[in-house]
């Protein structure tokens, strides 16, 4: 399973507006992806139910996963997108 530690970069946390984007970003991966806090249960990444229950906090660190086809990369790009609070899915590299 491929993982990615990121702090979450958006002021406000994973929470309306960032949270928006960052359903929309994991939807355009294709990949399946889980989120979670450290040590707590994880949700689906793209469901913007299950990642406003998470309640992630700026500058909280979740834990990006995934087994799929595709996962190191969308790891990488999703983390970026967190990490620095950016406001769509970087371009792949």
């Amino acid at each position: 399973m491929a993982e990615r530690r990121v702090t979450i970069g958006w002021a406000e946390g994973l929470h309306a507006r960032p949270a928006s984007v960052f359903v929309k970003a994991v939807a355009a991966t294709g990949v399946p992806i889980t989120i979670a806090k450290p040590g707590g249960n994880p949700v689906n990444a793209g469901s913007m139910l299950g990642l406003l229950a998470l309640g992630a906090q700026g500058g909280e660190e979740v834990v990006l996963a995934s087994d799929a086809e595709g996962a190191e990369q969308a790891l990488d790009r999703l983390a970026k997108l967190v990490s620095e609070g950016l406001d769509e899915l970087p371009a792949a590299a």
